[in-house]
């Protein structure tokens, strides 16, 4: 109920009739004021409200009951003394602010056809609920809530490589290898490649990052893949045989001890339905050569102006050994295992351009920005089940863009059932409230 008189504040659907507080005092509403995204403080600044004919400018606090006030404890935070309203549904208390002040309250009424269309998105069993009004929906309004989103999804992704960042003592290079890293996981494995990138001590790999065979025995050993309880029952008698695998194991033991390295647990990795190509060991081993070519530092992406010369950068192979395996011990008809122009899209999407956006946050270079965008107009859009479900709604993705934005609405606003932020669903409520009055 308090988000709905929020909606019903912040977009003036005031009732017609003339409002008053509780005490009968008139009220004109001027300007509801600035929304409060942050937790902190009252909900609305520098609204101007006339109560019984003076003018009065400050904030706004909105409460379902008027006794909330007292259970969020305003009454003594002197950050509410400068409320000169208090909205709510239900007024069952006075209340006060810390200097002992009697605050004006008005009692909002929500729009009964605003309240039966906003319980219609909460319970709706179509997806999304707000389908129906889609294919009506101006271009204009759906250009510029895309576009919204789109920034919205690199900005939220630009929070996640800070905090990164800060992990690894303020290093965006080593934030941007775990980025890197924990989009070589393809999803189901996103968690586990970022926890492997987070033990794998960069600077004691650099030290032997001229002998492939050492990248890669520091690689797979951190993952805890040289275990040999790692490897799957029915190969560990061929593994334990395996030369490949007892010289990669004994160069990790000894590198481990030099290093003071500990490898993570295997049982942290997911085989269950993946196809072999998205293997650990053979992302793992794409990584290696990837970091051995000298093709996974940050300064090397920045350098890159156009989508082909990020994605000639990400492109990699696995080495000698995987070409015939997938798992140590059993061998498979040979190929090169090249990362495929789907995963190359993929990686450029959600590494590359995040990356460069919040780079260009973080150095205040506007450039970077704009290249990322630049990108994501450029590219293709990804097909998956969330696109698909749009397409059928009858919003089609053009670019990278927009399949990032539309990903980010059901995230963020669907999925949450968050209508009430979401411009599609004031659309919804709005349409509907002028055809029911």
């Amino acid at each position: 109920m308090e988000q709905l008189l929020h909606y019903v504040w912040k977009h003036k659907l005031w009732p017609l009739r003339p409002m008053e507080t509780t005490d009968g005092r008139m009220v004109e509403i001027i300007d509801p004021g600035l929304y409060n995204r942050r937790d902190a403080g009252p909900d609305f600044f520098n609204a101007k409200v006339r109560i019984g004919g003076t003018l009065w400018v400050g904030n706004v606090e909105i409460h379902d009951r008027a006794s909330d006030w007292y259970q969020h404890g305003h009454d003594r935070d002197a950050a509410y003394d400068n409320v000169v309203l208090h909205v709510v549904g239900v007024a069952d208390s006075d209340v006060m602010n810390s200097r002992g002040e009697y605050l004006p309250q008005l009692v909002l009424q929500v729009p009964a056809s605003v309240s039966e269309n906003y319980e219609e998105l909460l319970h709706s069993d179509q997806y999304p609920p707000c389908y129906r009004i889609i294919p009506d929906l101006p271009q204009l309004l759906v250009h510029s809530w895309m576009a919204a989103l789109q920034t919205e999804r690199l900005e939220q992704k630009t929070v996640a490589i800070g905090e990164r960042a800060q992990r690894c003592n303020g290093s965006w290079e080593d934030a941007y290898f775990m980025t890197l890293a924990r989009n070589f996981g393809f999803g189901i494995n996103g968690e586990a490649f970022e926890q492997w990138a987070q033990q794998v001590p960069l600077s004691a790999v650099g030290k032997h990052r001229d002998d492939l065979f050492q990248v890669e025995a520091i690689f797979m050993g951190q993952a805890g893949l040289l275990d040999l309880q790692a490897v799957p029952e029915r190969y560990q008698t061929d593994a334990m045989n395996d030369g490949y695998f007892t010289r990669l194991r004994n160069e990790y033991l000894y590198l481990a001890h030099k290093f003071s390295m500990k490898p993570m647990n295997f049982a942290t990795w997911r085989f269950l339905r993946l196809r072999p190509q998205n293997f650990p060991h053979i992302r793992i081993a794409q990584l290696a050569q990837l970091y051995y070519d000298r093709k996974s530092g940050l300064s090397e992406l920045l350098e890159c102006k156009t989508v082909e010369a990020v994605q000639q950068l990400l492109s990699t192979h696995v080495t000698p050994y995987w070409e015939t395996h997938y798992v140590f011990g059993a061998e498979s008809p040979k190929s090169t295992k090249h990362l495929s122009r789907s995963s190359l899209n993929l990686l450029t999407i959600n590494t590359a351009v995040p990356m460069l956006f919040a780079v260009g946050r973080h150095r205040q270079k506007e450039e970077l920005c704009d290249r990322a965008f630049d990108f994501l107009e450029q590219l293709k859009a990804e097909q998956n089940h969330i696109v698909r479900m749009w397409k059928e709604c009858g919003l089609e993705a053009a670019s990278a863009g927009d399949s990032q934005a539309l990903i980010q609405l059901k995230r963020e606003y669907c999925d949450k059932r968050d209508c009430l932020r979401c411009r599609f669903g004031y659309e919804y409520l709005r349409r509907n409230h002028v055809v029911t009055k």
